[in-house]
Order: C-alpha cells, then structure tokens, then sequence
C-alpha cells in the first residue's frame, strides 16, 4: 500500500510500500505494531551444538559466547549473535515515535520489516515541507531502522523525499553524515538519539537552501556527462564485483539509464527546477537507485537504498552536486 500525497503530477510507488504499511494516524502502539506486522518479540536462546558421529547420539554442548535470536510468533531463527549483542525490539522502534507524534508534530506514515525480521523500521513525516520552482515538493521525514542479525546498527536518519518521485535522500549535514547510529554494543538510549536528533532536525532550513541552490544551477550538457561519468565509471563507483568486462556493462547501462532519467523520462524531470540544473541531476541518481537500480528483488534494491551500496552512492551524487554550486 503506498502512502498518499498530493502531487501535480503522477506519483512513482514508494520504494518502500511492498515491505511496509501505511499507518492509520493517532492510534496506539499495539494497533500501529498490528497494522506494521511488527506485533512480536525478538527471544533469545543460549548455542547449543551436539557432538558425535553421524547416526551415534553425541554429546549436547553450550557454546555460552553466542546466543540464538528467534521470532516469539513463529519461532524462526533470525540470527546468531554474540552473547553481549544488545537487542532492540520492534515495539521500541515504533515506541521510539510517541512522544515526536504526541508533542513534536510529527506523523508517523509507514513502517515494516524486511528479510522476514531481520531488519524492521518505520517512517514518520516531520511536517517539514519546501516547495522548490514548479511545485517541486519535499517533504522531510524521520527515519529509524534496525536489525537483528549484525547487518545494521540502530539508526535514525533524518531524510527528505521528493513527492513527485517518492526519491529519498538522506539529509547530510555540514557535509557530514546525517545518520546517528547506535552499535549493537551498546544500549538503544532512545531519548538520547532524540536529543541528537534534534539539532540535526534544526539543520532542515539550512540543508534546503542548498538544494534551492542546486536548483538555480543551471547545467550544461559537457557537465552533466562529466557528472554521470565519475559517479558511475570511476574505480570508487560501488558495483557488484566481477570481471572487468561485467563491471564496464553494468556501469555503462547506469549510466544510460541515469542520462535518460535526467533528459526528460525521470518523474520530475520536466519541473523547473529539476529541468537542466544540478538538481535535476541529483534527483536522476535518487530515482534511479531507489526505482530503477538492478538488483536481486525489490527488496534488495530497498535494503541498498536505505542503508547499503544504493545509500551511498545517492550520498556520493549529493556531495558532487553541492560542489557544482560550491
């Protein structure tokens, strides 16, 4: 189900709306977690491993260094952890939001799992919104994530998404990363994240000027080739590992489809404040990773874009964009 917002022009699927559920406004925790399919536990079991040859009863052992993380609705494994490996639970991430929504305004829209558990996030509107030329809406949005099984820390990212595309972008500040993450060593303080946070959400007038500046910059065409072209072919571009022939292949198609995004087929494109400036170019890059990007499944493709390959490119498009206005 995809989130509704109003937009001029028809709006792309959010990338999210597969793995996610639009959430009913000013309901409690329990129906948000119902709603979300985020309504279990994470249990915890010690190792245990039985020795012996095959078809003789062994001997069960304790490996007391790891534990078992299992689902309590299903009882499927998700991951084995060190045994000081610091849990956080879906509730906790939905619980993180009560007081944004009750005090500070915010709308919490969609949350969900991916990879059956293992990862599980929601996603709340700030009531942040600039409308760049023609009506180019962006909204900002709070973002928090976690996982289970080591692949993520908790992670709360302040994020803007185009509403014409439904692109998101993760909202840099002072040219740093905009992320504040808590390591699964450590314990999930959700007050203190939100302490961080709010001086990263005070940055949202200073961060969309800059894209207002990418939008009066006008680009020419030997400079958005230039752009393209060390973004994608350069050796620091992130793609799938393979010979070099395989590698030139996926890039060159990147580069093709990202070309094509930005002359005229991208959702946006046409607007004026995307149609032949810097932020047109960036907003390319957003919708390619996002929506276009090869990958294995759509949820694989979401997982990049949030928090892996796909993320850090978008970051990389965004630092060589603010240098064109630099």
């Amino acid at each position: 189900m995809s989130i509704a917002l109003a937009s001029a022009s028809p709006v792309s699927p959010a990338p999210w709306a597969d793995f996610g559920q639009a959430l009913p406004a000013q309901q409690s925790i329990e129906s948000w977690a119902h709603a979300a399919g985020m309504d279990w536990r994470i249990c915890e079991a010690p190792v245990r491993f039985m020795s012996g040859e095959a078809g003789n009863l062994g001997v069960i052992h304790s490996f007391d260094e790891h534990k078992v993380l299992f689902r309590s609705d299903s009882q499927m494994p998700l991951s084995v952890v060190g045994a000081r490996y610091q849990v956080v639970q879906p509730r906790e991430v939905l619980e993180f939001y009560r007081d944004l929504t009750e005090v500070a305004g915010y709308e919490l829209e969609t949350a969900g799992v991916l990879k059956e558990g293992r990862k599980f996030w929601a996603l709340a509107r700030t009531g942040k919104s600039l409308a760049l030329k023609g009506d180019d809406l962006v909204n900002g949005y709070l973002l928090l994530a976690t996982s289970c099984d080591g692949t993520l820390a908790t992670t709360a990212t302040p994020t803007t998404i185009r509403v014409v595309c439904q692109n998101s972008l993760t909202m840099a500040l002072r040219q740093a990363e905009g992320a504040i993450r808590v390591p699964h060593n450590t314990r999930f303080d959700a007050q203190a994240v939100k302490q961080q946070l709010g001086v990263a959400v005070s940055q949202w007038d200073g961060f969309m000027y800059r894209m207002k500046t990418l939008a009066e910059r006008k680009v020419k065409n030997h400079e958005a080739m230039n752009y393209f072209l060390k973004l994608l072919c350069e050796p620091e571009a992130s793609v799938p590992a393979g010979p070099a022939s395989a590698s030139a292949l996926i890039n060159e198609r990147a580069l093709k489809q990202v070309q094509a995004l930005y002359d005229g087929q991208g959702r946006g494109a046409e607007l004026a404040a995307a149609k032949g400036t810097a932020w047109g170019l960036l907003s390319a890059v957003t919708e390619f990773v996002d929506h276009e990007r090869r990958a294995r499944s759509r949820e694989y493709r979401l997982d990049s874009a949030w928090f892996g390959q796909g993320a850090n490119l978008k970051q990389r498009a965004l630092s060589q964009a603010l240098q064109l206005v630099a």
